[in-house]
């Protein structure tokens, strides 16, 4: 059940990615495509007030005209731009997870990955979550939704392995699920945050290192 929520909230999410999919054979839902895919990593790295016009079609090598063709504004395009750029985090991080079957090792997919942040491509401009929550809270209210939810989808996500190891006798039992993600978000975003603002991947060894002996210590 537990592998049914996972997969049910991460699909959502990277459905939401590309919300052009059932128009995917038409000119219009390609050109929307190609649009988000090449802006993506524009996005994650300079940010929504960062991004402007000129840097959008001088990576699409469209006119203004045919970006706002198919998105509304900017705002549209920054959004469906979150929702590809969390969808593909999150299915790099299933795919590893569902590779796997015992409930510890399932949880040490998170130190493995993170340890090596720099080293994967989609990764190296930082984490969507955390550099849109940095810019958006307070300016972008729908932008700082999306956070929010992604940020209850991860959450969740990690709930759901934890029960699924107390229930499979693989996790002590008197772990709380709750705490387990919140700890495990927290350590993982605190140390993107020291590896970036250093250009440096030594404190994020360090707390990778650390969440992995207490992701270690639940076993039963």
């Amino acid at each position: 059940m537990q592998n049914v929520l996972f997969l049910k909230n991460t699909y959502r999410y990277i459905s939401l990615s590309l919300p052009i999919m059932e128009q995917e054979l038409s000119k219009a839902g390609r050109t929307k495509r190609f649009i988000i895919e090449q802006t993506a990593h524009i996005f994650n790295t300079k940010g929504f007030a960062g991004t402007s016009l000129n840097d959008l079609t001088n990576a699409t090598g469209l006119t203004k005209g045919s970006i706002y063709g198919n998105f509304r504004n900017k705002d549209e395009v920054a959004l469906a731009v979150f929702d590809y750029n969390f969808g593909r985090v999150t299915e790099y991080i299933k795919t590893r997870i569902l590779a796997t079957d015992h409930s510890i090792e399932r949880l040490l997919v998170y130190p493995e990955i993170y340890r090596n942040f720099f080293r994967i491509p989609f990764l190296k401009a930082g984490c969507p979550i955390l550099n849109t929550a940095t810019e958006a809270d307070d300016t972008h209210p729908e932008l700082r939704q999306k956070v929010a939810e992604a940020l209850r989808i991860w959450k969740q996500s990690i709930e759901n392995q934890v029960k699924r190891g107390i229930e499979r006798n693989e996790i002590k039992a008197d772990v709380n699920p709750t705490e387990i993600a919140v700890v495990t978000m927290s350590l993982i975003e605190g140390a993107i945050v020291q590896a970036k603002v250093h250009n440096r991947s030594t404190e994020l060894k360090i707390a990778m290192d650390y969440l992995k002996k207490f992701i270690c210590q639940l076993q039963k």
